[in-house]
C-alpha cells in the first residue's frame, strides 16, 4: 500500500507542474523512474513540447510514435551531424574537457552510408549464424556457474558478462582483457554526476587510452589478411581505413556502446519486467515458445536508449508547432514506445503481443540500429538457456538505475535463482 500512496503523490505533483515548465532532460527523472509520468502528460497535452530552459539549453521534445517516425526518417531536414551538436540531447562540444568525436551515427549521407557499410557485414545473417552456437555455449557456461538459492547481482554476473563476451568476439579482442570494453562503454556516455568518472578530463584520458589500445590492434590487423572482425573490416575498407584519429575513436565507441548497452540493459530489464508481471512469467514457464515474441517486447519495454537528437536544417512544422532552423529536436523513443494510440495497451508488458517488433527502440530510417538482430539473438539465447535451468529468476530487492537521460540502464539487480 505504501508504494501506491507514494506513486499517487508523485503523480499529483507531476500533474500540478505548468506544462511549459516541464523539463524531461533531467537525469534524476530516469534514475528514480518517474519519467513515464512526465511523458504521459506531454503525449496527452503537448506532444511536440518546447522547453525554454534546461541544463542542456532549449530543446523540442517529440513524444508520439508517428511524430518520432516523421523526424527519424527525414534526414534532409533533421541532421545528426556532430558539428551541429550530434545525436544526444547534450552537445558534447559544449562540455569542458569533452572530446569532439566523429562517428557515423553523427553524420549525414553520403559519408554516413559509406562508413556504416564498412562494418555492417559483422552483423549480417551469415555471421549471426556463425555466432549463435558460440553465444549459446557461453550463455550456458555463465548460467551454470551461478549460485542457486543465494542472492547475487544479475547485472554483473549475467548481463554484463554475456554482452562483453559477444563484443570481444566481434572485435576479436584479447579475451582476458574483455572487461575493458565494459568500462569504455560505461564512460563513453557518463557525466561526472554519475559517479562513473570523476571529471570530463578523466573521461577524456580514459577514452584516449581506449583509442591507443585499439590503435595497436588496428596496426596489427591492417598488415594481416582481411578477417570478419570489426577492426579488420574498418582497417581494410576504403571508407574507413584513412579515418582521422578522433573519427576512428568515435566509431569504435559507437560500436562498443551499440553492442553493449542495448543488450545488457534489456537482459536486466527483462528479468525485472517478468517479476513485475507474474502472470506473464507464468505464461513463459508454460510455453517457452513465447520467447520469440517476448524478446522484442522486452526491448520495447526497456527502451535501452531513451532518445536520439537531431538539429533542424530549416524551418519545419510538426504537430502544429513551428520548429526553427538550428533548433534542437529530441525524439523520445521511451515515450513513443508507450504511445497507446499506435501500440495497443502500450503501458502493459505482454510477452505474446501481436506484432511485437512494432517499436522505436532501434530507431528508424538511415540510422536504424545495425545490430538489432544481434541484440535479439543474444536475448533469445539467454532466455532459452535460463528456461532450461531455472523456474524463476526472482528479483529480491530494488533495482539501481543509471543517472542518465540517454542510456536507460540498470546498474544493479539483486536476484535469487530457483532451479527447475
Amino acid at each position: 500500500m505504501g508504494a501506491q500512496v507514494i506513486e499517487a503523490d508523485i503523480a499529483e505533483k507531476v500533474a500540478a507542474i505548468p506544462i511549459d515548465e516541464i523539463d524531461v532532460a533531467r537525469p534524476s527523472l530516469f534514475q528514480n523512474d518517474t519519467i513515464g509520468l512526465f511523458f504521459d502528460r506531454l503525449r496527452k497535452e503537448d506532444p511536440v513540447h518546447y522547453c525554454r530552459e534546461s541544463y542542456v539549453g532549449p530543446y523540442w521534445s517529440i513524444t508520439k510514435f508517428d511524430d518520432i517516425m516523421a523526424v527519424d526518417t527525414n534526414h534532409k531536414v533533421f541532421s545528426s551531424e556532430a558539428k551541429l551538436g550530434g545525436i544526444a540531447i547534450q552537445d558534447m562540444h559544449s562540455v569542458e574537457g569533452g572530446l569532439e568525436l566523429e562517428m557515423f551515427i553523427a553524420m549525414d549521407p553520403p559519408k554516413h552510408d559509406q562508413q556504416r557499410k564498412a562494418v555492417t557485414p559483422s552483423v549480417a545473417p551469415s555471421n549471426l549464424q556463425l555466432l549463435e552456437p558460440i553465444i549459446r555455449e557461453r550463455a550456458g557456461e555463465i548460467l551454470d556457474q551461478l549460485p542457486v538459492g543465494e542472492e547475487f547481482d544479475w547485472v554483473d554476473k549475467v548481463s554484463v558478462e554475456l554482452t562483453t563476451m559477444t563484443l570481444a568476439t566481434l572485435f576479436d579482442f584479447p579475451w582476458e582483457e574483455r572487461r575493458k570494453l565494459t568500462r569504455w562503454s560505461d564512460i563513453t556516455t557518463a557525466a561526472p554526476e554519475t559517479g562513473i568518472v570523476e571529471s570530463y578530463e578523466a573521461r577524456r584520458e580514459e577514452l584516449i587510452e581506449c583509442a591507443m589500445y585499439f590503435k595497436g590492434l588496428w596496426e596489427q590487423r591492417v598488415n594481416e589478411e582481411p578477417k570478419n572482425d570489426l577492426i579488420s573490416m574498418m582497417a581494410h575498407s576504403p571508407a574507413t581505413k584513412d579515418m582521422p584519429f578522433l573519427e576512428f575513436l568515435g566509431n569504435l565507441l559507437l560500436l562498443i556502446v551499440g553492442g553493449n548497452d542495448t543488450t545488457r540493459n534489456s537482459i536486466s530489464g527483462g528479468v525485472l519486467a517478468l517479476n513485475q508481471n507474474p502472470d506473464e512469467y507464468r505464461k513463459l514457464n508454460d510455453d517457452p515458445s513465447l520467447i520469440t515474441s517476448m524478446v522484442p517486447e522486452i526491448i520495447r519495454w526497456q527502451t535501452p536508449l531513451t532518445h536520439m537528437r537531431r538539429t533542424a536544417l530549416e524551418d519545419y512544422e510538426i504537430g502544429g508547432k513551428q520548429i526553427k532552423k538550428g533548433d534542437k529536436v529530441v525524439m523520445w523513443y521511451l515515450s513513443g514506445n508507450r504511445d497507446g494510440s499506435v501500440i495497443d495497451r502500450a503501458d502493459e508488458f505482454i510477452i505474446d503481443r501481436k506484432n511485437p517488433r512494432h517499436h522505436l527502440s532501434f530507431g528508424y530510417g538511415i540510422h536504424r540500429c545495425m545490430g538489432n538482430r544481434l541484440a535479439e539473438l543474444q536475448l533469445r539465447i539467454i532466455w532459452e538457456e535460463i528456461h532450461k535451468r531455472f523456474s524463476k529468476v526472482e528479483v529480491t530487492g530494488e533495482p539501481e538505475r543509471l543517472f542518465s537521460n540517454l542510456v536507460r540502464g540498470i546498474t544493479k539487480l539483486p536476484v535469487r535463482l530457483h532451479a527447475r
